[in-house]
């Protein structure tokens, strides 16, 4: 006589259908029934083998979730248009998500079933991107999405294991920047002065190293002129629009749209808590936007009933924020009126960390200007340039070649 198993053991037993057959209690479903998966097979050891792996699963928590068969499309179509959204991340993030998964992961990956993704498959995309053109940083950039999303499928029990935890990553090479010599930046700040308006901009960008974000962020409410201080308290965000007409315009895009509607806030708060700071200003730079507070009073009036008072410190002609595009390609046209090679628009908060470098600036007191929230960033934006080096390999010279005195005369 057969020995009765206990409720929710496995069971293993040859069929009437001449197949052997397996089932495992895996834990409990949705209406309080026991989950008890079945696998069948031509042999007792094949259905023996299939048993202890869902055994093995159930044990150590990585079995996938019975009646689920997402495919990689449908479950990143899922996360990024119900998890992966404000307020549960930035809106800076999110853009990024969407451009990753709608160019590069679904055509890449989307057609397999997310739990037949392997590793494999991850590098292999990659490598294509890579091979396509795109940039180290780009290929990254869609590892990271996709390892993102399916460790979110894996904690809700879509998914056994993540395979993007074990394919290899993109190599990414650090990206060699030369910042702007201190004679280059002057020559800025004096190519900047030329402007019509905003050229205060950039002298707060290369010498307070504050990122696009936070220029464009800042508000007069900010901006302490007398303690000759400002407060970076939030980040201008790139603008996002959709159609506003009722009748098809024919623009394929919103923002092209003559009645465009923007469906994004013009700002947002700084991503961390060390990004919120408090910075001196330089007396020369309190000169500036005291000056500059001034001009834009006239362009206020010049404006009248157009303008939009949303106190920004740098505005448009009529009181707007100012686009980051914009903001972008004034840079460039700056770069060429000041007869400088061409860099990013980022080279100058580089420019700035380093010039803290040449000044011997405390690292604790870097760290409070340029918004780290650990020393390491010094590591990526403070860099050893020509006047660093003569500097040192002065100080060397004149320790081991210094003329001796009475005083190093032994007694």
């Amino acid at each position: 006589m057969a020995k009765r198993r206990a409720n929710g053991e496995s069971s293993i037993y040859e069929g009437a259908d001449g197949r052997w057959h397996g089932r495992v209690t895996v834990g409990t479903r949705d209406d309080g029934r026991p989950d008890r998966r079945h696998v069948t097979g031509k042999t007792e050891n094949i259905v023996k083998a299939k048993v202890k792996r869902l055994e093995k699963e159930r044990d150590n928590g990585t079995l996938r979730k019975t009646g689920e068969n997402w495919t990689v499309a449908q479950w990143l179509t899922h996360w990024l248009e119900n998890i992966a959204t404000p307020p549960n991340v930035r809106e800076n993030t999110a853009a990024g998500y969407r451009v990753a998964v709608r160019v590069h992961l679904i055509p890449s990956l989307g057609a397999h079933r997310m739990e037949k993704l392997t590793p494999e498959h991850i590098e292999k995309m990659t490598r294509r991107m890579q091979e396509s053109g795109s940039k180290p940083a780009t290929a990254h950039q869609a590892f990271r999405t996709l390892r993102t999303a399916l460790n979110e499928a894996t904690r809700r029990g879509h998914l056994g294991r993540n395979p993007a935890t074990l394919a290899k990553a993109p190599r990414l090479d650090e990206e060699e920047v030369e910042p702007y010599s201190v004679e280059e930046v002057q020559r800025l700040l004096m190519a900047a002065a030329e402007l019509p308006r905003n050229g205060v901009r950039w002298a707060i960008a290369l010498a307070l190293g504050l990122r696009q974000g936070e220029v464009l962020g800042l508000q007069w409410r900010d901006v302490d002129l007398t303690a000759g201080t400002l407060t970076v308290r939030r980040s201008r965000l790139r603008p996002r629009w959709q159609h506003g007409c009722n009748d098809p315009c024919g623009r394929k895009f919103g923002g092209y749209c003559p009645d465009r509607k923007p469906i994004r806030d013009e700002a947002a708060e700084t991503k961390s808590r060390a990004g919120r700071r408090r910075i001196g200003v330089p007396d020369q730079l309190v000169s500036l936007l005291q000056q500059h507070r001034k001009d834009q009073e006239a362009d206020r009036l010049k404006a009248a009933q157009l303008w939009t008072e949303g106190g920004w410190v740098f505005a448009t002609p009529t009181g707007g924020a100012l686009n980051p595009r914009t903001d972008y390609d004034e840079w460039k046209r700056l770069l060429k009126s000041a007869g400088l090679r061409d860099g990013r628009l980022h080279d100058a908060r580089h420019t700035a960390a380093t010039v803290l470098l040449i000044l011997e600036v405390a690292e604790r007191a870097v760290m409070g200007i340029m918004g780290w929230s650990n020393s390491a960033m010094a590591k990526r934006y403070q860099h050893i340039t020509e006047q660093v080096r003569r500097d040192v390999a002065k100080r060397v010279g004149g320790l081991l070649w210094r003329q001796p005195t009475n005083d190093d005369d032994p007694a």
